[in-house]
């Protein structure tokens, strides 16, 4: 039995509440019939889905209860859930990856655990506990460890999320949520693999401001790019790289990733203002740049200094980082119509270094010094 008590403010009263959380063992459902598992080669991002997902029920004055692996399958879901009328949800983005002696490998997921619960006080779901969290997504990679493809560069992408399931119209908390884990087994992100890549800098549209909810992985911050990331596809372009909100000068992300540059031999990134997302990839890159002897400035970057750098060639590198593409780097940015190439439009030597290094640790193919790699079977 997992046993939990946790402290949060109610959303309506703002008073701290205590949720006892009493979890009897997750039960397990397996599948009466398994899925043929697709070809790996090509296999586009996020379309075929293992055979089970792990969920978990909140019902206020309950807590946490009922933790189970069942078959994947479609949600009962009232048309007037909160969620559907008010966003209210959070997700995550992780991944397993099959080491060389065929283990399952998971990179620093208690991460994000916390991020998914840092988003949760934002959104004012209730926290899921760290354990029952690790203790669900073992379960069903255990139960789904034939799902974690061994090809190179492929892996098992893992989303947890929570939404909120009441049946009730008003705009306010929800009073139960369903936690859910589902996975999906990818090759890369973008079909270019690590060519450099192409973005847009956006100047008309905005993903977040300070105050809101742009440092928190939930859906609204994406609903809010589509549009511009469909113009920047149409104009033949992989992302958008985005200003701020409030003076629209400022960098902020690339796409649904974190961006840094490395300016006249200084690597430099947006500085976390409520704004950006704490990514976890962008952590470690930071962590092992500090680790090779070299420090990252993270500060405010405006357009006009990134747009120089480009023109008189101190922009030596740039490269997005997140859980889905990990590093990818930027081969040319474009600003009012005007595309300036980064690096010759190729990989830079720091980007390529970052890659090889975070990926040899995530496949288990180099010593972990880090202690980010966790087994799971």
């Amino acid at each position: 039995m997992i046993k939990s008590i946790i402290n949060y403010k109610n959303p309506t009263t703002n008073k701290l509440k205590v949720s006892v959380t009493a979890v009897e063992k997750i039960r397990i459902e397996k599948s009466a019939v398994l899925k043929e598992k697709p070809p790996i080669e090509g296999i586009p991002f996020g379309k075929y889905f293992s055979d089970h997902m792990f969920l978990l029920d909140y019902d206020e004055g309950k807590g946490w209860h009922d933790p189970r692996v069942v078959p994947f399958a479609d949600f009962q879901l009232s048309p007037a859930a909160v969620v559907l009328h008010y966003a209210q949800e959070i997700f995550e983005g992780m991944k397993a990856y099959r080491g060389p002696k065929g283990e399952v490998l998971l990179f620093r997921p208690t991460e994000n655990a916390r991020r998914l619960n840092s988003s949760a006080e934002r959104i004012c779901i209730p926290p899921v506990p760290e354990e029952i969290f690790m203790d669900g997504l073992k379960s069903l990679l255990e139960l789904d460890k034939d799902w974690v493809p061994s090809a190179p560069d492929t892996s098992l992408y893992i989303r947890p999320f929570i939404i909120a399931t009441s049946g009730q119209l008003g705009v306010h908390a929800s009073h139960s949520y369903l936690f859910a884990i589902i996975t999906s087994p990818v090759g890369s992100y973008y079909p270019e693999g690590l060519a450099p890549i192409r973005i847009m800098i956006e100047n008309s549209d905005v993903r977040a401001v300070r105050g809101g909810t742009g440092y928190v992985k939930c859906g609204g911050n994406y609903g809010a790019s589509i549009r511009a990331g469909k113009r920047a596809e149409e104009q033949g372009f992989s992302q958008v790289l985005w200003l701020d909100g409030v003076t629209r000068r400022n960098i902020e992300e690339v796409g649904s990733m974190n961006v840094m540059f490395k300016i006249n031999g200084r690597i430099v990134t947006p500085a976390l203002t409520g704004s950006v997302l704490p990514g976890i990839t962008r952590k470690s890159c930071i962590e092992l740049i500090n680790s090779w002897g070299f420090e990252v400035d993270e500060r405010e970057i405006t357009v006009d200094e990134l747009v120089k750098a480009a023109e008189d060639g101190t922009l030596e590198e740039a490269w997005g980082t997140g859980t889905a593409a990990v590093i990818s780097p930027i081969g040319e940015v474009s600003f009012d119509g005007i595309s300036h190439k980064i690096s010759g439009g190729k990989i830079g030597s720091l980007t390529q270094r970052l890659y090889d290094t975070i990926t040899d640790i995530q496949w288990g193919k180099t010593e972990d010094k880090f202690s980010w790699s966790v087994k799971v079977c």
